[in-house]
């Protein structure tokens, strides 16, 4: 009888999760996985506002260290305390739970769920309807990289990597494990996923290819560095950089590594690299520890242009919305420029530390700041 109760409020709860989701899809009011889609590659066809002001600060009153996700037009992110946030687009807080253990992750939503790691190695499915936990995942090694999603082997499932070296696979409803991938050192970085195949990096300096479709890992490329940032994937392609600043583009075909080259080198072997690229069409963007950010030509390489950003640069990614690009540095400067050309367009002193990356929806763009501010800019 008991089993029949417990089975009995677990489909409620599911049900109640399912039936109050929206378009996870509909970018122009979600940002609902790190680098906003699960290729990672930090691209939108949303504009950002044409004269971007500040429309309101919501103050936590607690550090971060993770990214902002947009669901259903709120934001969410967590402390590193486990509390998680909730602010909606007039910057009035409608979320509020606590997992009251540290946590730097990023989180991920779908479906009315939102997925966080914790460093004590949890994994948690949080109902966001009901603000109950659906259930529970144990690794045994710290959570710091965002959850990604997919159907594989026919089961839609989160995937999130540990520093106990193992890359998860796990059923999104229920939480069991599906199966686990063994990496030679720590993973730090999210899971990039496109055309059924993953691809991630490990502190080992492995990069690896996995076919969803089989369940098994088709391929793997050594580096000699180990790489703490997350991949992007396009099409056929991954670009990931390793720490010490050097990106690489890498061809697949079926699931296996087809050729691979090395598109950007820093000036001196003294650099750290620990963003993720963002990728269109033509060119990817990087930003370096040199201060600056690059855009480079995917088809042979060469740099099309550089912008020397005012600060030093840290691990937040660059973020491509329509025609112009959104950088944040570690000082607390944001920038917006011209994708063509490079041009600066905008720029605005939050005077924090910023680690987070750009959440980009329709006319707004949210900046997430160390102390747990939340800067909220859309047009007038």
């Amino acid at each position: 009888m008991r089993i029949l109760i417990t089975f009995s409020i677990l489909l409620f709860l599911l049900t109640s999760c399912r039936n109050q989701a929206i378009n996870n899809e509909d970018n122009s009011v979600n940002w609902s996985i790190f680098r906003g889609n699960p290729a990672l590659t930090g691209q939108t066809n949303v504009s950002l506002p044409d004269n971007p002001v500040l429309l309101w600060t919501f103050q936590s009153g607690s550090n971060t260290r993770s990214s902002p996700i947009v669901y259903n037009q709120v934001a969410y992110w967590s402390d590193r305390r486990g509390r998680v946030f909730g602010v909606n687009i007039n910057g009035e807080q409608v979320f509020d739970f606590n997992m009251n253990t540290a946590t730097d992750a990023t989180s991920m939503i779908h479906n009315g769920v939102l997925y966080i790691g914790r460093i004590d190695g949890f994994l948690y499915a949080i109902c966001l309807e009901k603000q109950d936990v659906l259930w529970t995942f144990e690794a045994d090694g710290q959570i710091m990289a965002s959850p990604n999603r997919m159907i594989f082997d026919g089961q839609d499932a989160i995937i999130i990597g540990s520093f106990d070296n193992y890359l998860y696979v796990i059923n999104s409803k229920t939480g069991e494990e599906i199966t686990r991938f063994e990496s030679g050192f720590h993973i730090n970085g999210a899971v990039a996923q496109s055309n059924n195949i993953l691809v991630y990096g490990g502190c080992d300096g492995w990069i690896r290819v996995i076919d969803a479709s089989s369940g098994r890992q088709t391929d793997s490329l050594d580096v000699d560095m180990y790489i703490p940032a997350s991949p992007a994937m396009i099409g056929n392609f991954v670009y990931i950089a390793d720490h010490s600043g050097n990106v690489f583009e890498l061809r697949l075909d079926r699931g296996r590594i087809a050729s691979h080259r090395k598109i950007f080198e820093p000036r001196d072997g003294n650099r750290r690299h620990t963003s993720v690229p963002a990728v269109t069409d033509n060119k990817v963007f990087i930003v370096s520890d040199d201060r600056h950010v690059y855009a480079i030509n995917r088809n042979d390489g060469s740099i099309v242009w550089s912008y020397l950003l005012k600060g030093d640069t840290g691990e937040s990614s660059p973020v491509v919305a329509n025609d112009r690009l959104l950088v944040y540095t570690r000082d607390g400067i944001v920038t917006i420029l011209d994708v063509q050309t490079g041009r600066l367009i905008w720029e605005y002193d939050i005077g924090e530390q910023i680690f987070a990356s750009p959440a980009v929806i329709n006319g707004h763009f949210y900046v997430l700041t160390f102390r747990g501010n939340l800067f909220a800019f859309g047009n007038r």
